[in-house]
């Protein structure tokens, strides 16, 4: 397969990848779906200041008129904030959005096998995607599982996203062979929150143990990615009880709209935010950079 039939690749990002620097895949989907404007640009620019801060090279992926972009310019990233004709794009849109020359921003599951296909092996991204709350009924599960059983990228995040049902989330990866770290803690982060009450399957304390851990899985040939658990810092997360309380309120709302698949997302996220008064969208913010400057440093030993 000739991938420059489909992919361009930022020419800073081609660079760091013939000279073997250390790079840090980013999703886009915070851009166009996950962040009011002019917070989703100022966002999305200073994750990719915090990965350079920590030495190494961010890469923002998008689609823009049917071309895989791996790393964006401004311009690009300004289209992705202020075009509401840009999609959100998951795994199961991504051929189509291709040939069909569409724009999109990067869901995880998206922003994996784009960063797969560039041989990028750590992205740093908010919270995954998981099992819904309601689950059971609604057959809700993010398609962002079922690409960490499949696809060598290291994820690194705050957890699953606090809306969901963080207990059947983790039953899921264990089912599909998804090794859960936790960064410096034994508790799997819920997203605005340190705290889930759910145990993580291994606490590592240290960027470069998290790459011996990467090289040895990928190098005994077991396929599927890493999840990074890192907690948001103790000074900016939401007390956990207030935050629950938020999300349910969010949900019986978006029952009552009749709010349903890839838009339930962005929409509990932005009533969370209405809710909380601007409080969650803060947190995200920080969590956020304090994901990508970790995502830089295991990508550092990686590449050692």
């Amino acid at each position: 397969m000739k991938l420059n039939s489909y992919l361009d690749v930022h020419p800073k990002v081609e660079n760091a990848l013939n000279s073997k620097q250390p790079i840090v895949a980013l999703e886009s989907t915070i851009i166009s779906h996950g962040m009011p404007y002019p917070e989703n640009i100022e966002t999305s620019l200073m994750v990719e200041n915090t990965v350079r801060a920590n030495n190494a090279i961010p890469a923002t992926i998008a689609i823009i008129k049917g071309r895989l972009k791996v790393g964006l310019t401004k311009k690009e990233i300004e289209f992705l904030a202020t075009n509401d004709e840009v999609r959100k794009i998951s795994r199961r849109d991504l051929a189509i959005a291709v040939s069909q020359k569409l724009s999109g921003s990067t869901t995880v599951s998206s922003t994996m096998i784009i960063a797969h296909l560039a041989k990028i092996a750590v992205f740093a991204t908010g919270g995954i995607g998981g099992v819904h709350r309601g689950a059971e009924k609604t057959f809700d599960i993010s398609a962002d599982l079922e690409e960490l059983s499949k696809t060598n990228v290291c994820v690194v995040c705050a957890g699953a996203k606090a809306i969901l049902d963080i207990g059947l989330t983790l039953e899921y990866l264990e089912t599909k062979g998804v090794p859960v770290i936790g960064y410096k803690t034994s508790e799997l982060p819920a997203f605005y929150s340190s705290k889930s009450g759910f145990k993580v399957d291994y606490q590592v304390n240290s960027a470069f143990k998290i790459a011996k851990i990467l090289k040895t899985k990928w190098d005994l040939s077991i396929e599927g990615g890493l999840l990074v658990t890192n907690p948001i810092p103790k000074t900016f997360e939401l007390e956990f009880a207030m935050m629950n309380e938020a999300i349910n309120e969010a949900i019986i709302e978006a029952d009552k709209e009749k709010i349903k698949g890839k838009e339930i997302t962005p929409y509990l996220l932005s009533k969370v935010n209405e809710i909380t008064q601007g409080k969650s969208l803060n947190a995200n913010i920080k969590l956020i950079q304090n994901n990508a400057a970790l995502a830089a440093k295991i990508a550092i030993h990686y590449m050692k």
